[in-house]
């Protein structure tokens, strides 16, 4: 199920470009238009979910994380952050589950 004014759903139609780097069955990855380091990929699963408080199926999940490890390794990081943002005020500012994959750098903690 995809949703009409999702823009994630409409790079996952088809209808809207994106720098896609990695395809499955269930997952497309692509570039971020707003990178936050020298590596920063989102992989975004093809069925609509509005957020992680709603991915209650643990083969999403599964293949989620799988691909995003997977596309890490492709892209030469030996070390690097996955992300999941759950609301607004996390940071989340497209309502469609998704996962940054980040690297290229070193990064601090607190992530704030």
């Amino acid at each position: 199920m995809v949703q009409p004014d999702c823009p994630f759903c409409s790079i996952v139609r088809g209808e809207q470009k994106a720098d896609v780097v990695f395809e499955t069955e269930d997952v497309v990855v692509i570039r971020d238009i707003a990178p936050q380091a020298p590596v920063h990929l989102l992989a975004i699963p093809k069925i609509h979910v509005p957020s992680a408080a709603y991915a209650k199926d643990g083969r999403l999940w599964a293949s989620l994380m799988t691909t995003a490890v997977e596309v890490a390794a492709a892209q030469g990081l030996s070390s690097y952050r996955l992300v999941v943002n759950c609301g607004e005020q996390a940071g989340m500012s497209i309502p469609h589950l998704h996962v940054h994959i980040l690297g290229g750098r070193r990064f601090r903690w607190p992530p704030g």
